[in-house]
Order: structure tokens, then C-alpha cells, then sequence
């Protein structure tokens, strides 16, 4: 199967840039069914993303990425769809993710950037029959900790008065982010999702697309408006100064109230950040959990201390959430959580 796979998708690559010897090689996976495949001719490369029809639908990729593309932001450029095998011939952004790139040198210029483009984002990207990121997807969302993190990586069964604690954990994150005003949402805006892009291909590059390169953007939601900024902010793969964070996080609430996209003061405005970007990162531990434990991608296990960091960083700041990081501190019990646990290892919390 995944040979006829592989000969499709050349098959593809070669008959959209009429190229009949072009070979491709993999250029990148990410962490659904979807992978990336770079095919190089001189001096000029494409990608090629195989989405199996099966497991993806690249309508919604296809959607997002025209909705960015129209708003003057860099998304990749589309050369040929097939729908029906799930390939799509695109721009090449390069490999310089900004992960790599983030120093003390470089932040501020990179951030800067990519803060723009952000702005621009929920200025002009229309969210259009997008779906909404409410309580209904707020909490199921953060019940993959309970389920991933909790039970099956830390071998944690919450006893009847955790479970309480938990759920009321949720139940107020999830009120704080239906209280933020709601506009178009990336949904994983982070470092290893915008590139310094190369143009190493000028003749498909649209006039005026600027850096950062933009991809993962298919999940996009109508949303609360701090969250991509939480998600850049607070990076699940990197981790910047406190001060530095407040500086950033208020520079770009003074630009949003330039904007008129909101209208609340700084501690206001940082609950917000602060609560939403905890949802994710409650969603982010059981998430990496299951993509081990049920995909067999285990790389995203050395994050988990970062992410749990930040868990219980921002969970000590609000009183109505002290008990819920001390059930989850309880429950890591000083266990390295970035080694896989045996699946018949199992205790109450």
C-alpha cells in the first residue's frame, strides 16, 4: 500500500510541474496523517503534502490557507490539488522554522514579526463559518489530561473529591475564555508553525506575502482573541522570560485596543491570556501523552516537563485553581514525566 503511495504522489509531483524525472524525498511529518515531501528541480523546490482521504480532508487546509493568502499574510502558495488522492503541489517555505532561529538576538526582530502578522490575522482573516471555540470544545479539550496524562502516563486514578477539583478547574478556564471577544483563531501558532521564509522560488511567491511563512492552519477556529498569542507566547518548545513575556503580552493589548478589537485593562486582558493559555497547555499534556501512547510518536514526551511547567506556574496564580495544581503536583509525585510509563502500571492519585 504505502508503495503505491509513494508512486501516486511522484506520479502527481511530475505530471503538475511536467518534470518526468523529478524525483521527491520527505521533507517533514506532522503530528496527524498528513506528511510533506519536497521535490527539487535546480534551484527551485515545491512541497507536496500527502493527506489520505481516508484519515485527512484537505478542504479545510485549502480554505484556511486561501482566507491567510487573501489578507496579505504568507501562507503557501497553491500550484495543483487532487482531491480525490489527497495531494497538494505547493510553495516551498524553506526549513528555517523559527525555533531553530529564537536567540536573545533574534527574538525580539522574529516575535516582532510574527506579532504583526498576528494583528493582521485578526484584523482581516475573515472567520466566516468557521466553527466556534466555546465551553463545547473548551472541555473536552482539557479532559485529555485527565484520560492521557493522569491515568495512563502517570498511572493516576483521581479519587471522588479530584475529580471535583477537576472539573471545577475546567469549568472556570473554560468561562474565562467565552468572555474574551472571539475572532479568526490559527489554533497552533508557535515556533515550529512560522518560517523565515526563503525566496527561492520568486515566481510563485505573490507580490507583498511577507515572513513569517505560516503553515498547520487547517484546524483554524473562531476564537478567543488571546489565544494565539498565549500560544506564541508561552511556546510548548520554548521558554522566554517572564518580564520579557509581560512586555510582549501588553505591547500587543495596546495594539489591539489601537485596533478596536478590544477594550479591557492590562490585568484584565492578562487573566485572559493567562487562563486561555493554561487551557492549552492542560490540553497539550494529554495530547503529547496520547500521541505516545496511541499514535507511537514518543518524541513529543521530552516537552512534557516544559508544558507541565507552565501548568503549574500559571495554575498558583489564581486561588481558585491552587487546589487543582496541587492535585496534578501530587500526582507527578518528582517522576521524570518525560519517559513512557509500562500500560499495566496504574494507582489511585
Amino acid at each position: 500500500m504505502q508503495d503505491d503511495r509513494a508512486r501516486a504522489r511522484l506520479a502527481f509531483a511530475r505530471q503538475n510541474l511536467n518534470g518526468p524525472a523529478l524525483n521527491i524525498d520527505v521533507a517533514s511529518a506532522d503530528a496527524s496523517f498528513r506528511s510533506y515531501w519536497r521535490v527539487v528541480d535546480g534551484t527551485a523546490s515545491w512541497i507536496v503534502m500527502d493527506a489520505p482521504p481516508a484519515q485527512e480532508d484537505v478542504r479545510p487546509w485549502l480554505d484556511i490557507g486561501a482566507r491567510l493568502r487573501g489578507a496579505g499574510l504568507h501562507a503557501p502558495e497553491v500550484l495543483a490539488v487532487d482531491l480525490e488522492q489527497g495531494f497538494v503541489l505547493m510553495e516551498d517555505l524553506g526549513i528555517r522554522t523559527y525555533l531553530p532561529e529564537l536567540n536573545e538576538g533574534s527574538v525580539d526582530a522574529l516575535y516582532g514579526d510574527a506579532l504583526e502578522a498576528l494583528l493582521s490575522m485578526q484584523r482581516n482573516v475573515s472567520p466566516a463559518e468557521l466553527p466556534v471555540f466555546d465551553a463545547t470544545r473548551t472541555i473536552p479539550e482539557m479532559e485529555l489530561l485527565s484520560e492521557w496524562f493522569l491515568q495512563r502516563h502517570l498511572g493516576c486514578v483521581p479519587a471522588c473529591d479530584d475529580w471535583d477539583v477537576i472539573e471545577a478547574a475546567y469549568r472556570l478556564i473554560a468561562a474565562a475564555a467565552d468572555e474574551q471577544p472571539r475572532r479568526f483563531m490559527h489554533r497552533d501558532y508557535h515556533s515550529r508553525n512560522l518560517l523565515i521564509a526563503e525566496r527561492n522560488n520568486p515566481a510563485i511567491i505573490a507580490p507583498g506575502l511577507l515572513s513569517p511563512g505560516i503553515i498547520d492552519f487547517q484546524g483554524a477556529m473562531l476564537g478567543p482573541i488571546a489565544y494565539d498569542l498565549a500560544s506564541l507566547l508561552r511556546d510548548c518548545y520554548i521558554v522566554w522570560p517572564i518580564e520579557r513575556v509581560d512586555a510582549w503580552v501588553e505591547d500587543y493589548r495596546q495594539r489591539l485596543v489601537a485596533a478596536g478589537l478590544v477594550d479591557v485593562d492590562g490585568a484584565h486582558f492578562r487573566r485572559w491570556f493567562d487562563l486561555i493559555g493554561l487551557q492549552r497547555h492542560i490540553k497539550v499534556l494529554g495530547l503529547f501523552c496520547r500521541l505516545n501512547y496511541r499514535d507511537g510518536k514518543p518524541g513529543y514526551l521530552a516537552d512534557l516537563p516544559r508544558v507541565f511547567d507552565y501548568v503549574l506556574s500559571v495554575a498558583r496564580l489564581y486561588p481558585d485553581l491552587t487546589a487543582f495544581a496541587s492535585l496534578l503536583e501530587r500526582a507527578v509525585d518528582g517522576r521524570d514525566i518525560s519517559v513512557a510509563r509500562p500500560a499495566d502500571s496504574v494507582a489511585m492519585a
